[in-house]
């Protein structure tokens, strides 16, 4: 949790600094580099992860349904989510719900993808909503883990967990659900990190 209020004091430290100074250099390109070098991160914390080849010989068609469903559920309610909000599209909304709770990448990706066709304000915002929601949601996975797992069983705080049930959500995780949903955990984490970038992009252009 403490690195989702960092993340978003920052945030709202943008936004006062925004509405008082000029900044004198194109924040759209800044943000394009700064989406290259988290790609970048991603990539090495992945390859340089010595336990993968120890996770993915772990992986078993069951444990795959976990992410499936994770996916699922997130598209399908971001779509209805869509339906009822008039301003935004259901692809747009499923692209912010795409993010699976990483803030960082998903917000800077939308709002690089959708300039084109939104314009860079437009883009912004709902780079900006896909911010917000994905700090939500992880927050929301951390502070609930007991709630969900009590009503939802011991799968749903890892599927509710995104992307960070592999990382920042794995000590509630194991906590609340067992040292048994930690190994399903990482793979779906994992798994989850690599697909979030192609189902925001695919979102993006529909």
């Amino acid at each position: 949790m403490k690195s989702s209020l960092i993340t978003l004091g920052f945030f709202l430290l943008g936004c006062l600094a925004g509405t008082h100074y000029m900044v004198n250099f194109d924040v759209h390109e800044a943000s394009i580099a700064v989406l290259y070098v988290l790609m970048i991160l991603i990539g090495m914390n992945l390859g340089g992860n010595q336990d993968l080849k120890e996770f993915v010989s772990m992986l078993t068609p069951k444990m795959l349904l976990v992410p499936l469903a994770t996916v699922g559920g997130t598209v399908v309610f971001s779509a209805i989510g869509g339906f009822l909000l008039s301003r935004w599209s259901a692809f747009d909304c499923m692209a912010v719900g795409s993010g699976f709770a990483y803030y960082s990448v998903s917000s800077i990706l939308i709002t690089q993808l959708k300039t084109a066709s939104m314009g860079v304000q437009i883009a912004t915002e709902l780079g900006t909503i896909a911010l917000l929601s994905n700090i939500f949601r992880e927050m929301f996975a951390l502070v609930g883990a007991p709630l969900i797992r009590k009503y939802f069983g011991y799968l749903a705080p890892i599927s509710a967990a995104g992307i960070g049930s592999s990382d920042i959500s794995l000590a509630v995780i194991t906590k609340y659900c067992g040292m048994n949903a930690a190994p399903i955990a990482i793979i779906h984490g994992l798994l989850i990190n690599v697909t979030m970038p192609f189902f925001v992009s695919f979102f993006c252009k529909l």
